[in-house]
């Protein structure tokens, strides 16, 4: 199943679209930690802090919002 994490930083929201549940999950463990980290596309991401973290099944038709 796959869908859209949303990030949400101090000042800023991060989307990650076409991602694994699973990826969700991984990045939610972490929430609060100082240095949040995940794989993606085969590589080691590093978003910093982020907190909390919302997931969206599916893909967002960013013309309606939703």
């Amino acid at each position: 199943m796959k869908g859209t994490a949303i990030l949400y930083q101090e000042q800023n929201i991060m989307f990650i679209e076409n991602v694994e549940h699973s990826f969700y999950e991984r990045i939610r463990e972490q929430c609060g930690c100082e240095q949040c980290s995940c794989k993606l596309d085969e590589k080691i991401v590093e978003l910093g802090s982020v907190s909390p973290v919302f997931w969206h099944e599916d893909e967002i038709d960013w013309d309606y919002g939703y």
